[in-house]
């Protein structure tokens, strides 16, 4: 049982006996308190309750006097007052002294000039071996003169009491800057872990001239960098895993002057209806001891996963250290980027599969971040729903996305980085008609573009979206590279093409005083929609309305 812990403090919140302790330390910790099961081959399968996704609305920021003025206040960073957070706090502090917490001494970024040192206390082995996975893992050297830049604290089991603590219910994620510490309580999805600790980088990182980017990074033989944008469930892990590419990371990085790094020291992959064909790497990871697997279904009696199953969740997961994937950079530092990639999903099966961006363009599609929310990321989610999410990531933005928006604009520019739009999500119709982009064509589409094959070819303007769209791709059927072409109801795509125009230029109003008018202009055509085609789209269109 641990000690008393002063309020202010985490000193003794772990003991010694639970400090640092090994994978295999901790898996036997976790299967002797049933926090788990053992899987066929020897990944860790566990269960996180009623919260399989992330809860962006119980996510708080605290308001204080050195961060309030750089804080994007709104629907995506939630105020609480710092005497919430200390009654909230100081009851947390008196819970887990009856309670023996696990601690790990981490790093975040792999770059030394920006590099943080990271403390992660969890009530569960299983969610110390996460932290292990997710994070870098420090020499046995540094850990001997190791002292945190911050803190997280994960309780699940601890509720907060929104009637006196100011939260909206017993979940709570809670980020003070000046304190750099992180609580979290009444969720037990690990998720919560690794992006707190992302929106804490995404404050620091612009102040140190570094963009902070919601991207995966490979790297070809030449050392050509690439960088791929995108939000959960758009491709980022699986696009970025190319066995003819060295892997720097699936999901956080940072882009200073002259070189990119990645924060994280492990990857997080949906593991749903994964392919051994397809995601060869990815695949082999969710079979290997050290990898925790959330929400997957397995035979009680074999022990073999299923993972196709979405009994628990669609939102399944393996998170697992880099040096699973094989042909991952361990130094986990790259170039700058020579390409650029925007990932989306569009459950409307609208977009072309790849078209070039001008820089204008990519502003604009930089700062709308189009994609559809994949069930189960967020609790509530059910189904593709389309959404806009500034920066590829504004749940983790918690300054103003212009600021973002300027730095990768800049880099761009000084560089000359061609900028390509990639939908992954579904072709010949909507969610529930059509289906989704076939996997095998879009790595053919990506290569291409990031090799430098589609620089001279031809392109044809898409009519709505106004994107660049080629000619042809290597490997990829002429057809399944123009939307419209492959609906069965060429007038269904017209209606469904013009509402999605029409979402586009409405969310984009909330930027346009911050841009300039070349950027305003870089969207899609300004089409009239009337009140039948808005319901007809509505209809093929999940989520909205």
């Amino acid at each position: 049982m641990t000690t008393a812990v002063a309020q202010g403090s985490t000193r003794g919140l772990a003991r010694p006996g639970r400090t640092n302790l090994s994978t295999a330390e901790l898996y036997e910790l976790a299967l002797r308190e049933d926090e788990g099961v053992l899987a066929a081959n020897g990944p860790l399968v566990v269960r996180t309750g009623k919260h399989t996704g992330r809860s962006p609305k119980d996510k708080f920021i605290v308001v204080e006097p050195s961060s309030e003025a750089n804080v994007w206040w709104g629907d995506v960073n939630h105020r609480i007052s710092e005497e919430h957070y200390d009654r909230l706090r100081s009851r947390l502090m008196a819970y887990v002294a009856e309670r023996d917490m696990y601690s790990q001494d981490l790093f975040i970024g792999a770059h030394p000039a920006h590099r943080r040192s990271l403390r992660v206390y969890t009530e569960t082995a299983w969610a110390s071996i996460f932290a292990r996975n997710l994070f870098r893992r420090p020499a046995q050297a540094d850990l001997a003169t190791f002292s945190p830049n911050f803190t997280i604290i994960n309780v699940p089991s601890f509720q907060a009491d929104p009637a006196t603590e100011g939260t909206r219910s017993g979940t709570a994620i809670l980020v003070h800057l000046k304190r750099m510490e992180v609580i979290i309580v009444g969720t037990m999805y690990a998720g919560e872990i690794k992006k707190s600790a992302f929106t804490v980088m995404n404050y620091l990182m612009p102040d140190e001239g570094v963009l902070p980017m919601h991207s995966s990074i490979n790297v070809g033989k030449s050392g050509d960098a690439a960088v791929f944008f995108g939000l959960s469930g758009t491709g980022k892990t699986t696009l970025s895993a190319d066995p003819l590419r060295s892997l720097i990371g699936d999901d956080e990085h940072g882009w200073g002057s002259d070189y990119t790094f990645n924060f994280e020291g492990g990857c997080y992959a949906k593991t749903i209806r994964l392919s051994s064909m397809y995601e060869p790497d990815i695949f082999a990871a969710t079979r290997r001891f050290g990898t925790i697997l959330e929400n997957v279904d397995i035979d009680p009696v074999t022990r073999e996963l299923n993972l196709d199953s979405e009994r628990f969740t669609e939102n399944t997961r393996a998170a697992y250290p880099l040096n699973f994937i094989g042909n991952a950079d361990p130094t986990g530092i790259a170039s700058r980027p020579r390409s650029v990639v925007f990932l989306t999903a569009d459950a409307f099966g609208v977009l072309p599969p790849i078209s070039r961006l001008t820089r204008e363009q990519a502003a604009y599609h930089f700062i709308s971040g189009y994609t559809a929310k994949v069930a189960g990321t967020e609790i509530g989610v059910k189904e593709p729903t389309a959404t806009f999410s500034a920066g590829f990531g504004a749940p983790f933005l918690p300054r103003h996305p212009g600021v973002y928006a300027h730095m990768l604009m800049d880099r761009l520019e000084e560089f000359d980085v061609p900028v390509w739009l990639v939908n992954t999500g579904w072709t010949g119709g909507p969610y529930g008609v059509g289906k989704r982009m076939n996997i095998n064509h879009t790595r053919n589409m990506v290569r291409a573009a990031i090799n430098g094959e589609l620089a001279d070819v031809p392109t044809i303007e898409d009519p709505v979206f106004r994107l660049a769209v080629p000619e042809s791709v290597p490997g990829v059927p002429t057809e399944v590279l123009f939307p419209r072409k492959t609906w069965a109801d060429a007038a269904a795509y017209d209606i469904a093409a013009k509402r999605i125009a029409a979402m586009f230029h409405e969310n984009f109003a909330t930027y346009a005083d911050g841009v300039s008018e070349a950027v305003r202009e870089a969207g899609p055509a300004r089409v009239d929609v009337s009140d039948a085609d808005a319901k007809a789209a509505r209809r093929s269109a999940p989520g909205e309305g």
